[in-house]
């Protein structure tokens, strides 16, 4: 009976296993993901890169704030071992369940860079003064780590919208790793789509999600501590 019980402890609990399920995990949200931010990315990819098209590029980002929610929730709830088989079961419970509170932060995020990028497409046109631009320039960047953080906020954890948007602006200083983590994961972000496309950063997106978690795990862990029983 030892020695069953010895097999049972070690089956699925191996380095190789480990491997496998994270690879495994990785990829069937991986595909969930491109199938919630296809509708966005089909009519992104027929846009030609012109500051014009700066809103409709925003409207088609629209799926992309709970795909990538339910991507952090499933790959949160990731067991490092072999018969960890429910990805799907829990993409979809993670769709479901953020659904409502992810929009609320996204589209407001969404509409607010909106703002900011076509403002800085027609600087020139506007003749207002050089340090306008870099002021909307901080501001884009103080948005786009505070939206970053508030998804995984509302991903993990079951607050109300005003409550996760000030607990993304607290722990923008408080946890300045989480804060330049989510910053460089932006900026990659950015430069796949610059420089490859929308395709590619989608091909990406659950690893990009699970390195979202990773760079956040000091936030996440003083949440868990200090604001949740």
């Amino acid at each position: 009976m030892s020695d069953l019980a010895a097999a049972q402890r070690q089956f699925g609990t191996g380095p190789l296993s480990r491997v496998a399920a994270i690879v495994y995990r990785l990829t069937v949200v991986e595909l969930l993901l491109l199938a919630g931010v296809l509708p966005g990315l089909v009519p992104a990819l027929l846009l030609s890169r012109d500051a014009s098209n700066i809103p409709l590029y925003a409207a088609c980002a629209i799926p992309v704030g709970p795909a990538l929610s339910a991507a952090l929730y499933a790959v949160a709830r990731h067991r490092p071992d072999i018969t960890d088989l429910t990805p799907a079961v829990d993409f979809r419970r993670g769709y479901r369940a953020n659904l409502g509170g992810v929009l609320r932060i996204w589209l407001p995020l969404l509409a607010g860079l909106t703002v900011v990028a076509v403002n800085l497409a027609y600087f020139d046109a506007a003749g207002v003064p050089r340090w306008w631009a870099a002021l909307l320039v901080l501001v884009a960047v103080a948005a786009t780590v505070w939206g970053g953080t508030a998804l995984v906020i509302t991903s993990l954890f079951a607050f109300r919208a005003r409550d996760v948007a000030r607990l993304a602006a607290h722990f923008l200083t408080r946890t300045p790793g989480t804060s330049l983590g989510v910053l460089a994961l932006g900026v990659v972000a950015a430069g796949i789509t610059a420089y490859t496309s929308e395709v590619v950063l989608a091909l990406a997106g659950s690893v990009l999600a699970l390195l979202l978690l990773r760079t956040s795990r000091p936030m996440i862990t003083a949440i868990e501590k200090e604001f949740t029983r």
